[in-house]
């Protein structure tokens, strides 16, 4: 069965969704671009699989993360960079507090067990409900919504956040700001 144009578009539509999870599972934009079309491609070889009337996303989801899984199991004996030491000698150092906060927080979240992140990345960066992401990684709710907030309180240790007033720019950048106004 050939999927129908609605499904194409709704695929389609999807990417960026797809992009951004399968970055924050594996890190890397080139492995993530391709975990992506191979999610697609796989998607749509199997669409007579796809129950109309259900959750599209949450089966992308899933279709991205057992493949990722899948790849992993098979290359834990390739080389690895696990600090990111050869990956920093590689980048330039960021010119902009953002990029420096950016770059913390990838670091916190890549410290963070794969499961905790998983659920805080369905949940609080893709939208997806408690439910749907439950059904992404196939597990009961309660441990979605345990992981996600183990992962909140886990970023929030890791980047020495407090309260509230430590997101965002630094008293200093506050400062020049409001004397520019």
């Amino acid at each position: 069965m050939t999927a129908t144009p609605q499904l194409r578009e709704a695929m389609l539509a999807a990417i960026p969704s797809l992009r951004a999870f399968a970055l924050s599972l594996c890190g890397n934009t080139d492995y993530a671009d391709d975990l992506v079309q191979d999610t697609i491609l796989r998607a749509w070889k199997n669409s007579d699989r796809f129950e109309e009337g259900t959750n599209l996303h949450a089966w992308l989801f899933t279709i991205l993360r057992n493949f990722y899984y899948s790849e992993s199991r098979k290359t834990r004996r390739s080389v690895e960079d696990p600090d990111g030491s050869y990956a920093a000698r590689l980048a330039s150092a960021p010119e902009q507090h953002g990029k420096c906060d950016l770059q913390d927080f990838r670091t916190a979240l890549a410290k963070l067990p794969p499961t905790q992140r998983e659920a805080l990345i369905l949940v609080g960066a893709e939208g997806l409900s408690y439910e749907d992401a439950a059904q992404v990684c196939g597990v009961a709710v309660g441990t979605i919504k345990s992981r996600a907030f183990r992962a909140r309180e886990g970023l929030a240790r890791l980047l020495a956040v407090d309260v509230a007033e430590d997101l965002g720019p630094d008293r200093v950048t506050q400062a020049a700001l409001q004397a520019a106004l």
